[in-house]
């Protein structure tokens, strides 16, 4: 089969400085598509800035033959996010394709945790990605076209200690893409998001030996695949890392129904079968979860 080409398709991808969003802008670039290289260039905890990264990233993508421009603003304002979009379209004319890759860590236990470890996190990786996909919505919809990915997280969908603040934007990030996938649905615009295992400039610490098996190489193929005019789903997570890709799903199972006498005793009576996992359907949408509801109730 053919590969994968994204000719004259404009990708804004942010924090692709380095890491993740540097392997994800090289990739695209390589097969033809116009890339807006975001990074504010500060550090894994969000502060400082630079140009350098995200401009060695275009010089980068140029010296082989590709297109780019740079931007620096941060995702975690509406004007930055706003600016973003104007790059995007100022240079290339339109925005086809963003990927919201932009993250900080600011780790710490949930009793110790402060107003200046909450709020930038959420600033950055949920905020951020509404702030850059907002002003992009409508061009998408008017051009009948879009692909989103977000980059989610297992410390979001699944829990890690320290990390309440990412994991809140994370899990935030999620609930984001399954309405834009609904929203979008109907002006043939895509969202899906990742929850990637990979050794970047904010994992290193973490993953210690793991780390030279997990690097971006083995990400930027899924998320590729989930920005092309082929893929073919919409408001999905996909688990990632070391060359091993699987789907993450949010399921419901058959649970327990008692019209007739729904008390805390009968919960705590059936409650193995509420929470068996056997037989769960998968609802695409809020609608699907409420018609497994009115089916219960039948």
């Amino acid at each position: 089969m053919a590969d994968l080409g994204f000719d004259g398709k404009v990708a804004i991808i942010t924090g692709a400085g380095g890491g993740l969003g540097r392997s994800h802008a090289l990739d695209l670039a390589r097969r033809g598509a116009l890339i807006v290289v975001n990074d504010l260039g500060g550090a894994s905890d969000g502060t400082g800035s630079s140009e350098t990264a995200a401009q060695k990233v275009v010089d980068e993508i140029k010296a082989a033959g590709g297109e780019a421009v740079a931007n620096y603003d941060s995702v975690a304002t509406p004007e930055g996010g706003a600016n973003i979009v104007k790059t995007a379209v100022d240079t290339f004319g339109s925005v086809h394709i963003i990927i919201n890759n932009a993250g900080i860590l600011r780790d710490t236990s949930f009793k110790n945790m402060t107003a200046d470890q909450l709020n930038p996190v959420l600033d950055v990786h949920l905020r951020g990605a509404f702030h850059v996909t907002q002003p992009a919505w409508q061009l998408m919809r008017d051009q009948g076209y879009g692909r989103i990915v977000n980059t989610a997280s297992g410390a979001g969908i699944f829990g890690n200690f320290g990390q309440t603040n990412y994991g809140a934007a994370k899990m935030g990030l999620v609930g984001f893409t399954r309405v834009l996938a609904v929203e979008g649905a109907k002006n043939n615009i895509k969202a899906n998001a990742i929850a990637p295992v990979a050794h970047t400039r904010m994992t290193e610490d973490i993953l210690g030996p793991l780390a030279d098996k997990l690097g971006p190489e083995y990400i930027t193929p899924v998320v590729t695949f989930l920005v092309h005019e082929d893929c073919p789903v919409s408001g999905e997570v996909y688990s990632m890392g070391g060359g091993h890709v699987a789907r993450v799903f949010i399921g419901v199972t058959p649970g327990y129904t008692n019209v007739e006498d729904f008390t805390p005793e009968t919960v705590r009576d059936h409650f193995d079968e509420i929470r068996s996992e056997a037989g769960y359907e998968v609802p695409a949408n809020l609608n699907e979860e409420l018609m497994l509801t009115v089916k219960a109730l039948g």
